[in-house]
């Protein structure tokens, strides 16, 4: 995992940063880590240097976006809006998790707060009832310090790396 720059942000942050750096290790077959805000815009990743490397890897052999923090963050919000508009739509109430299992891997989105979700890619390996348990587990501890001060310091730190990393 890639660990971004922490310096100079709260304590709120460096403990979001913790929290899931925390997470993608201790739960094996986790291969990325996204917080999204309500307005889908990426908070926090757990390997925001991937970005260059789908972006080389788009313009190299492959016909579209794979592996980066924000093509994650996309998906994430995606799935996140439609699941919010199926369950209004049934009126089912509001949506708590949603998980979707491929051949070779499974995607799993939360809500934390406010709109905003957790969004977490494991492979075909990964256990999905320990990746729940430790997304609920995220959720519980970063959902009450999500607050709109902290979202906009994390987004505004992401838009800092990119800017000191040239992407």
């Amino acid at each position: 995992m890639t660990a971004p720059s922490t310096f100079g942000l709260s304590s709120e942050a460096r403990n979001l940063h913790w929290l899931l750096s925390n997470l993608v290790e201790e739960v094996s077959g986790i291969q990325s880590v996204a917080v999204v805000s309500s307005d889908g815009l990426l908070l926090l990743s757990s390997d925001p240097g991937r970005n260059e490397e789908a972006r080389e890897a788009r313009t190299a052999t492959r016909a579209g976006p794979r592996g980066s923090a924000a093509d994650l963050a996309t998906i994430v919000s995606g799935i996140g809006s439609l699941t919010v508009g199926a369950a209004r739509l049934m009126d089912f109430g509001g949506v708590k998790h949603t998980m979707v299992a491929m051949d070779e891997g499974s995607l799993f989105v939360m809500s934390i707060s406010d709109g905003s979700l957790l969004g977490v890619h494991g492979s075909a390996e990964c256990d999905m009832s320990v990746v729940a348990y430790h997304m609920a587990l995220f959720v519980g501890r970063a959902g009450h310090v999500l607050t709109p001060e902290l979202r906009s310091e994390l987004r505004k730190s992401l838009e800092a790396d990119a800017t000191r990393s040239g992407q």
